[in-house]
């Protein structure tokens, strides 16, 4: 899966959670909302993604940075695990 329509959707949930006064909080709501909803190969495609290029840079496409924080501190909860 191509990160690249990945992108926006992430960027339209760290806009979403930026509002939230408590930036910890926000960080781990992100990250739950990424496990919770995508399903295994978005994440396993965004984490492939984020090991090539951990700046969260392809093209004219950045990743929010509170989303980057997000996923860079929880990847390992993020990660699909083999079923």
């Amino acid at each position: 899966m191509q990160v690249d329509p990945l992108i926006p959707m992430l960027n339209r949930i760290g806009e979403f959670f930026e509002a939230q006064p408590d930036e910890q909080a926000a960080l781990k709501d992100i990250a739950n909302h990424v496990r919770l909803f995508w399903e295994p190969r978005m994440r396993h495609s965004l984490l492939d993604f984020l090991e090539k290029s951990p700046e969260g840079k392809t093209g004219d496409l950045t990743i929010h940075p509170l989303v980057l924080v997000a996923i860079h501190r929880y990847k390992d909860e993020l990660r699909p695990t083999l079923a």
